[in-house]
């Protein structure tokens, strides 16, 4: 079955004696070894994101088994996706409301307060506000899941994301637009961009957001 030799048997992997590459050789290295699995991961999600309630489990997943790829550790694509939506159920909802729901409300009130601003300089202040808690939530966002798959608990992994993601923006920044930049130009090129969605459209961006945060999590993750 499709899933099944994922699921048996360890995939590809990178040798451990090997020179590691860098960059982005390195990225296309994961992509050629992960390819079929990628594929794969995407279609799981999509299939796991059906009743729609079950949208930040399936997320959570989707990102638990990336973070492996980029860790190089091996990946048995159903096994460890189904174990991360089990295991971090009800984490996965506490980590989609503290980034879903402030990038949306501070996005929104960004937009209306900006556009009353021109009007009534008193609006500056609420558009100054929401602008301060979208940037932070954007920046953290993808910070978050990070640590959380690395075992930590809610707490200290929001303490870590809003560490790096502030403390340290450059990669958090590199990761956020990396992973949403391909998926808001495929969303918006629908129904063109419909293959790609079906096949990559949601692990290949992943995957860039955690390859970019991959020296970042290396030290916070538990030995295999």
């Amino acid at each position: 079955m499709f899933f099944r030799h994922d699921y048996a048997t360890p995939g590809p992997g990178v040798d451990p004696n090997a020179p590691e590459k860098t960059g982005f050789a390195r990225f296309i290295e994961i992509v050629q070894l992960e390819c079929v699995t990628l594929v794969k991961l995407n279609l799981l999600f999509l299939v796991s994101c059906v009743p729609i309630i079950t949208i930040p489990p399936a997320l959570f997943a989707m990102n638990q088994v990336v973070r492996k790829m980029v860790l190089d550790q091996p990946v048995l694509c159903f096994y460890d996706y189904r174990t991360a939506f089990r295991k971090f159920f009800w984490n996965s909802y506490a980590a989609f409301l503290l980034t879903a729901l402030p990038l949306v409300c501070a996005g929104f009130g960004f937009i209306f307060y900006l556009n009353r601003a021109a009007a009534n300089l008193l609006f500056l202040l609420p558009f100054v506000v929401c602008s301060t808690i979208f940037l932070v939530a954007f920046l953290t966002a993808i910070c978050l899941y990070g640590f959380l798959s690395t075992g930590r608990t809610l707490p200290e992994s929001v303490r870590l994301a809003l560490l790096f993601g502030l403390g340290k923006p450059f990669r958090p920044i590199l990761a956020a637009l990396s992973c949403y930049g391909p998926l808001l130009a495929a969303v918006l090129a629908f129904p063109i961009s419909g293959l790609y969605l079906l096949l990559i459209g949601f692990s290949v961006p992943c995957l860039l957001g955690n390859f970019f945060l991959r020296t970042v999590l290396k030290p916070f993750s538990p030995a295999e």
